[in-house]
């Protein structure tokens, strides 16, 4: 009965342990990403086609992370968005397993000893200080001290395994037959989910002193293990690219390649491998030197496999585009950017909503000319595609809001981040507006078409001239939004002024050319109509350059300068 109730007591303070490290693991990395979130995207965005520039990014993500397969899934919804090529994919992918290492690392330094101190820290920064940057620091450091209290609950509830003949034989069967330990490895780490955690538990088992007085675990029998581990962290890569893009998929697929190659050559060469990581190591007793020795290896073992297949990256995209065949799906409907798997990392989620967005404008400006060329030349095909065009507005608008909601539902926003989630939940309805705006116009060419109502050369010439204009405004707006372009949003406010006068101007011009008969009051209505569509489609390009300046801190001052208050619709 004692017997069960040891056995039990090691299992669930294992367990329970391990949960503490986990989630120390995930709230350090969003510690991490809330104190330096905003810059990830940028870190990100300096991504070359050169390896080595995306093998450093994948090593500082990861970092920040404190992840592979977090970086790893990343990059997949990346590629997925189209934002990253599958060659810089994999780069990151590489990179992404460098710095995974570094927790391995920390733990060999027996940072643990001072758990409870780090801990206190971060709780005292994180609980006293009211500045935002100081309470995701101290977020942080709480949660990097927890990591360590979950890795010192595992050492304690581990040791009676070091007085288990059983556990014992269970070692030097895994000596012996490395194979199994490849597979024991992978099985952890898929089912917790993370190399670290497994990494963490065999760095632990390590420092047990068995009955010889040896370590426990040996450098021979962790490595295999530590090789398992490896390929155990592709499956979350794997899954989380069902339904992806098939360049999505390819990156994982790429994972996994690179993680099997490198465990199956390095399997072959254990004996020599244990000779490297021993020479490379502190020198010492075993017991004292073994974590040492373990994370040297999982270090070594990530760079050096690595530079294997860093001259390889474009046969390793040869090799997996041959495997997954098929063309990037084209179909414009398709929501191209939005990855409900980044909302967790609410800087990289919105990034997304504002390429998604930037597409959605880019069709309304599509719907702009189209509806110019409908009403300008009478073309029924154009007017009837700008209602097509409208119906996918329509459809991004609906995923966008969802996708921003949900967000706002799930995450954890700093107060910088729900002013950007704001302004991109208005900027959407701007652009939804445009878009409804543009089918009125492509009505009233139709309904001048039918009747065919008669338009002097004089009105036509200034209803092209305003079309012109707003589609410059149209073109600035859209380029500000994307680009977080300050200069171009304060130029979308004055070309708006000028649209407003360009109204007034023209109702006024229309007037003389009615008294002087040269045109027809049936043409009227519709000529008013449409410049007041068009005005009002400046407007909402307006609205889309004041939240652009806005989410860069800058509206203020640019609206004192301009004095020009937002109008709605």
């Amino acid at each position: 009965m004692t017997g069960n109730l040891e056995i039990s007591n090691m299992i669930f303070g294992l367990l329970g342990g391990l949960a503490i490290f986990i989630y120390g693991m995930n709230l350090m990395g969003d510690g991490l990403q809330k104190a330096a979130g905003e810059r990830m995207r940028r870190i990100l965005e300096v991504l070359t086609n050169n390896p080595f520039i995306g093998i450093l990014v994948g090593a500082l993500v990861t970092l920040m992370l404190q992840s592979s397969t977090a970086t790893t899934v990343m990059v997949i919804g990346f590629v997925s968005a189209k934002l990253m090529t599958l060659p810089q994919a994999v780069g990151v992918i590489m990179g992404a397993n460098i710095g995974t290492t570094i927790t391995a690392q920390l733990i060999a330094f027996r940072v643990g000893s001072y758990a409870y101190l780090i801990a206190a820290i971060g709780f005292v920064l994180f609980f006293f200080f009211h500045k935002k940057i100081i309470k995701y620091i101290g977020q942080t450091i709480f949660a990097f001290g927890l990591l360590f209290i979950g890795l010192n609950i595992m050492s304690d509830v581990m040791r009676p395994l070091s007085q288990s003949a059983m556990f014992e034989n269970i070692i030097q069967q895994i000596s012996s037959v490395p194979v199994l330990g490849l597979v024991i490895g992978a099985l952890l780490t898929l089912i917790v989910q993370s190399s670290s955690a497994t990494i963490a538990v065999l760095l632990n088992l390590s420092q047990q002193q068995g009955a010889d007085g040896q370590a426990l675990v040996s450098l021979h029998a962790a490595l295999p293990i530590l090789f398992g581990s490896n390929i155990g962290t592709t499956i979350t890569a794997m899954l989380a690219s069902i339904g992806a893009r098939i360049n999505a998929k390819r990156a994982a697929m790429a994972h996994s390649i690179f993680n099997i190659t490198g465990a199956i050559i390095f399997m072959m060469f254990i004996p020599l491998f244990a000779r490297f990581v021993v020479f490379i190591s502190p020198k010492g007793i075993e017991t004292e030197i073994i974590t040492r020795q373990i994370a040297n290896a999982h270090t070594s073992f990530n760079i050096i496999n690595t530079l294997i297949w860093l001259p390889f990256i474009f046969l390793l995209t040869k090799i997996v585009t041959f495997f997954i065949k098929g063309e990037e799906d084209t179909l414009e409907k398709r929501v191209l950017y939005l990855d409900y798997k980044f909302l967790n990392s609410a800087s990289i989620a919105m990034d997304f909503a504002t390429k998604e967005l930037t597409r959605m404008a880019e069709f309304a400006q599509e719907m702009v000319n189209d509806s110019k060329k409908a009403f300008i030349e009478s073309d029924a095909t154009c007017a009837k595609k700008v209602h097509e065009v409208e119906d996918i507005v329509d459809i991004l608008q609906y995923e966008i809001v969802k996708y921003l909601s949900t967000m706002l539902s799930q995450s954890s926003l700093t107060e910088r981040q729900s002013i950007r989630l704001a302004g991109l939940m208005h900027i959407t309805n701007d652009i939804e507006r445009m878009g409804d705006h543009c089918k009125n116009i492509a009505e009233f060419a139709m309904e001048k078409k039918e009747k065919n109502l008669p338009f002097s050369e004089e009105a036509i010439n200034d209803i092209t001239e305003t079309f012109n204009k707003l589609n410059d405004m149209v073109k600035h707006s859209i380029k500000s939004l994307g680009q977080d372009d300050t200069s171009l949003a304060k130029e979308v406010l004055s070309e708006e002024s000028e649209i407003d006068n360009i109204e007034v101007t023209l109702r006024d011009r229309h007037v003389k050319r009615l008294e002087s008969g040269l045109c027809n009051p049936t043409s009227t209505i519709i000529f008013v109509e449409l410049i007041h569509n068009l005005e009002r489609i400046a407007d909402h390009c307006n609205n889309i350059a004041e939240a652009v300046l806005h989410d860069l801190e800058d509206y203020e001052s640019c609206n004192k300068c301009l004095n020009n208050n937002t109008k709605t619709s």
